[in-house]
C-alpha cells in the first residue's frame, strides 16, 4: 500500500509493506530523525509526542502506537519540524524547563499542538507526558510565556491525497468489504491494537482503517438524543458530553491522556470488549442504544445486551459498530473511577449510577459496573432493591448490602476481590450524598 501525508512540510510517497509499522520506527529507523523518543512504547509516558493534524484540527498523538497508514491524508511534524525556533522551545531553554531532556521533544510537541488548539489547560495537556526531572512547574511557566505567541506558518497545513482500498472512504465500502473479509482488523484509533503490535508482538497481516470513513465520524442530535459516529474519537466525544452529561466527561477526561483521547475512538472502546473499559458502564447506565452493521443489513440493541460473556460480544464476524445512541439528558447520572493513579490509567473498578425519582421514592434504577464481572453488569438486584423505596442514605445502605448477589469480583493487580465489592458499595452512599448536593470530596489541610 502507498501511504501520502506531509512530514516536517514535505510531501512523502511511502511504500508500506507491513501495515503496522509504527509513525515511531519509521520515523527514527528509516528517515534517522531520533528526536522522538521511544519510551513505554504503548502510548503512556509521552515522549514519541507529534503533531499531527489534517487541515481542520491539530492534535498531540503517541507515535508509538500511531500506525503509518493512519497517516494517509495527514500532516505530520516531528521536533526537528519546529526548527529550533518556535516559542515554546524558546520558553523552555529560557525557563529551564528541561534537565535530562529525553522527555523534551513530547513535552514541546504537546505544547505546541495545544497553543495551536488554544487549549490552556496545561495540567490536562501534559497529564501524558512524564517527566522524572523537573517537577513540571518550569515547564508550565514556559508554556503560560508561549501561548499567546504567533501560530507557526504551518499551522492549518493540508494535503490532498487519492482514495485508497485500506482506508475505505463510506460506511458502505467498508461494511462490504468487512464482510467479505471477516478475518480482518478494523483499525481506528489503534490505542488498543497498537498494544497487541508493540507489546503482544502479534501480525495482523489483513487490516482496514477507518480514519478516512466519514460516515463513521458524524455526530446528529434531536430534541431527546445524539447519535454518535463508532470512530469519533473521545476528545469530540469529551466536547459533546460536557454539557449534556458533564460527571461522563470528567470520567473521559480522566481515562486517557490528551495524545490518546485524540486517537481513540468510542466504537472501539465498545467494540473489544473490555470488562474494564469505562465507556460500556455510563452507556448502560444511560439505556444508551448500539448500531450495528454486516454488509447491508443494519440493526439496533442495547449497550448491554451487546456483552454477552468475558471475550465474547453480540457480533457475528464481519458485523461492525457504527455508532450508539445516548438521551441528552439524565441528570442523575453519576460516573466514578477509581483507579491507582488519578490520570490516565486504568480503572480498578468504574461505577455510572442513574437513576430517577419521583416525590422522593426511586421510580427508575440502572447501575452499571466496569471491572466488577467478565463483561460490564448492571446490579440487578441492587437496582430491585431500590426501585420503590423513599430516597433515603437508609435505602441506599441497604441496597449496597445486595452488592454480593449481583457481583463476585476478581482479586488482580489492580484490586482484591474484597476492596473491589466494599468500594462498589461505599461508591452507592457516596452517589446519595452526591445527589442530595452534600461534599464528597474532603481535603484536610494541617499546619
Amino acid at each position: 500500500m502507498e501511504v501520502q501525508f506531509l512530514l516536517n512540510g514535505e510531501p512523502q510517497n511511502v511504500q508500506v509493506d507491513e501495515p503496522t509499522i509504527t509513525l515511531l520506527d519509521w520515523l527514527r529507523e528509516t528517515q534517522g530523525l531520533t528526536g522522538t523518543k521511544e519510551g513505554c512504547n504503548e502510548g503512556d509516558c509521552g515522549a514519541c509526542t507529534v503533531v499531527v493534524g489534517d487541515g481542520r484540527s491539530t492534535q498531540a498523538l503517541n507515535a508509538c502506537i500511531l500506525f503509518l497508514p493512519q497517516l494517509h491524508g495527514r500532516t505530520v511534524r516531528s521536533i526537528e519540524g519546529l526548527g529550533g525556533a518556535h516559542p515554546v522551545q524558546d520558553a523552555m531553554v529560557d525557563l529551564h524547563g528541561s534537565q535530562c531532556g529525553f522527555c523534551t521533544p513530547g513535552i514541546v510537541n504537546s505544547l505546541v499542538a495545544a497553543q495551536i488548539r488554544r487549549d490552556r489547560d496545561h495540567d490536562d495537556v501534559l497529564a501524558g507526558n512524564l517527566c522524572r526531572c523537573t517537577g513540571y512547574a518550569p515547564i508550565i511557566r514556559a508554556a503560560d510565556r508561549a501561548f499567546d505567541a504567533p501560530l507557526p506558518d504551518w499551522a492549518g497545513e493540508a494535503i490532498d491525497v487519492p482514495k485508497v482500498e485500506f482506508a475505505p472512504a463510506s460506511l458502505d465500502e467498508l461494511a462490504d468489504w468487512y464482510a467479505a473479509n471477516p478475518d480482518a482488523t478494523l483499525i481506528a484509533g489503534a490505542t488498543d491494537v497498537g498494544l497487541w503490535v508493540t507489546k503482544g508482538l502479534r501480525s495482523l497481516p489483513k487490516v482496514a482503517f477507518l480514519s478516512r470513513c466519514a460516515d463513521l465520524q458524524q455526530v446528529t442530535h434531536d430534541d431527546r438524543a445524539v447519535r454518535i459516529g463508532a470512530a469519533v474519537t473521545m476528545d469530540r466525544v469529551h466536547a459533546l458530553l460536557h454539557e449534556m452529561h458533564p460527571s461522563y466527561a470528567e470520567m473521559v477526561r480522566r481515562y486517557g491522556s490528551t495524545q490518546v483521547r485524540a486517537a481513540a475512538t468510542i466504537g472501539g472502546n465498545i467494540a473489544n470488549g473490555s470488562p474494564i473499559g469505562d465507556n460500556p458502564p455510563a452507556l448502560i447506565a444511560l439505556g444508551a442504544t448500539l448500531h450495528l452493521r454486516h454488509g447491508a443489513n443494519s440493526r439496533d440493541i442495547a449497550v448491554e445486551e451487546f456483552f454477552l460473556d468475558y471475550g465474547k460480544q453480540d457480533r457475528v464476524a464481519g458485523e461492525l459498530v457504527t455508532g450508539v445512541t445516548l438521551p441528552n439528558k439524565a441528570p442523575n447520572l453519576r460516573c466514578y473511577k477509581i483507579s491507582k493513579r488519578f490520570d490516565q490509567d486504568i480503572s480498578a473498578l468504574c461505577a455510572c449510577f442513574n437513576i430517577e425519582l419521583n416525590r422522593g421514592k426511586v421510580v427508575s434504577a440502572r447501575l452499571a459496573f466496569g471491572g466488577m464481572a467478565g463483561i460490564p453488569k448492571r446490579a440487578s438486584a441492587v437496582e430491585a432493591a431500590m426501585v420503590g423505596q423513599d430516597w433515603s442514605l437508609a435505602t441506599a445502605q441497604a441496597a449496597a448490602l445486595k452488592m454480593g448477589q449481583d457481583f463476585s469480583p476478581l482479586t488482580d493487580m489492580r484490586a482484591s476481590a474484597e476492596y473491589r465489592l466494599r468500594v462498589a458499595q461505599n461508591l452507592l452512599v457516596r452517589y446519595f450524598h452526591d445527589l442530595s448536593g452534600q461534599p464528597t470530596h474532603v481535603l484536610e489541610v494541617t499546619p
